[in-house]
């Protein structure tokens, strides 16, 4: 049975919703990063877990790789077909099933986006957390990326708050992990094997999620230091003294910046910059903001300013979840690589100024940002125009990576592998176990058709 078979046949079940449109093959050819696109050979527009099942069924039997597709907001390649076929897109799969309020927790369908999510549920007193920095990016996407983002420091990731998932197998089989409970000591953890996959075991269809309670107050802050230095070592000092901030992003001085520059902020100058956000009581919000900035002041921080007003602080978050457009308006014409390097906490000033000297030593512009409460920091190295500067720009990638592992640390905190991070599996996880890793996948994909070439080379 060859693609074309496979269309056909799949038009039985999806009508029009599968489609060799050439518009639609070119923009689910790629997605936000520096990858060569490849074009899909279809584009299946499914709207049900049973619709996945039927399409995997016949792409299992003819062998016909399979990339699903959330909104395409992937950086390190996830969505690129590289072998062609069939591009499953879930973005139509937008139903929140069901929420519990008395149990803090909901069933959605994999296409739904957390501002969706958050819309819905803004009448309940609940909310969801993990928060990537783009609105556009789908929770079947965040699933299977393990995405985090800026309040992981508090509230975690992905891996912790995902109880449960609906995946469709390789060969159509459709499956249910986990469940509503919070803790279960029941057989292997496939919910957990599931989220990080990257669609290389299965397609995730509908995913159960923990919420948390609105907090009764929030306030944002920011703080501005005269070097880098200083600033993370304020990081690394609240995180060690216990000071619970649901927030904590650093931006250099470039970083900063461009921010200013981008979405103009007032009242900042071009210098490193923490921005906080505290959640709790009243009382808690203001002795968390008064512990930072005591911390800050210590480390030369000054221009402390903190403030509870919505409006401002939607201003402030807004601004760090552009800062990837603030990077790439500084070089008009330039494209931009996002570095996601992680190390253990203690190691972070270590990391973050190695990767500071290893930018200026190689001539390019690569602002750095993060979330630096967990250990997690980006360089957004702009790629210039001219024959060798993607070659520049994935050397200097490869030594701030090589760096964060020589540090004990990861190649990707929340990015995920693709095919962008795949070189350096091996380095940080032995060979021993990343052949634990592929057998894996040939267990639950024997025919190799999901998303083939992400996360192993071969």
């Amino acid at each position: 049975m060859s693609v074309a078979t496979v269309i056909e046949a799949a038009r039985a079940f999806l009508g029009d919703r599968i489609t060799t449109n050439a518009a639609l093959r070119d923009h689910h050819s790629h997605g936000q990063d520096t990858q060569p696109p490849v074009l899909p050979d279809a584009v299946a527009f499914i709207e049900t877990t049973e619709e996945a099942s039927k399409l995997l069924t016949l792409c299992h039997a003819a062998r016909v790789p399979v990339t699903p597709w959330g909104a395409g907001t992937s950086l390190e390649g996830h969505v690129t077909p590289v072998r062609g076929g069939i591009t499953i897109d879930l973005s139509r799969m937008t139903r929140v099933i069901d929420v519990s309020q008395p149990d803090m927790d909901c069933r959605v369908e994999a296409g739904v986006t957390r501002d969706q999510l958050n819309t819905h549920l803004r009448d309940s007193g609940l909310f969801f957390p993990v928060d990537p920095g783009t609105s556009a990016c789908t929770l079947g996407g965040m699933c299977a990326t393990r995405a985090s983002g800026t309040n992981a420091v508090r509230y975690g990731t992905m891996r912790e708050v995902v109880t449960g998932l609906t995946v469709v197998m390789a060969d159509g089989r459709i499956i249910k992990t986990g469940g509503r409970v919070r803790k279960s000591s029941t057989g292997y953890d496939l919910t957990r094997l599931f989220v990080g996959s990257e669609g290389t075991l299965g397609v995730i269809t509908e995913v159960q999620l923990r919420l948390f309670g609105i907090p009764e107050a929030i306030s944002s802050a920011t703080c501005q230091f005269p070097t880098l230095a200083d600033a993370v070592e304020t990081v690394i000092a609240i995180m060690q003294m216990g000071i619970p901030v649901a927030r904590m992003e650093l931006l250099d001085d470039v970083q900063t910046a461009a921010s200013i520059a981008y979405s103009k902020l007032e009242g900042l100058a071009a210098l490193p910059s923490l921005f906080f956000e505290f959640h709790g009581t009243q009382a808690s919000v203001a002795e968390q903001a008064q512990q930072a900035e005591e911390i800050a002041t210590g480390f030369n921080g000054s221009g402390f300013r903190w403030s509870t007003d919505a409006a401002e602080r939607g201003k402030l978050w807004q601004a760090r979840h552009d800062a990837l457009w603030a990077c790439l308006a500084l070089k008009p014409g330039h494209k931009g690589i996002a570095t996601d390097a992680i190390v253990p906490i203690s190691r972070l000033n270590e990391a973050i100024l190695g990767a500071k000297e290893d930018i200026l030593a190689s001539g390019l512009t690569a602002p750095i940002v993060g979330h630096v409460g967990d250990g997690n920091f980006h360089t957004v190295i702009l790629v210039p125009p001219e024959p060798d500067g993607l070659a520049r720009a994935w050397e200097l990638d490869k030594k701030i990576v090589a760096r964060a592992l020589a540090l004990g640390g990861s190649c990707s905190g929340e990015h995920g592998v693709g095919i962008g991070k795949r070189e350096f599996l091996e380095t940080e996880h032995g060979a021993d176990a990343l052949d634990v890793m592929y057998a894996v996948k040939q267990a639950l994909d024997p025919r190799g058709v999901m998303n083939p070439g992400k996360i192993f080379l071969n």
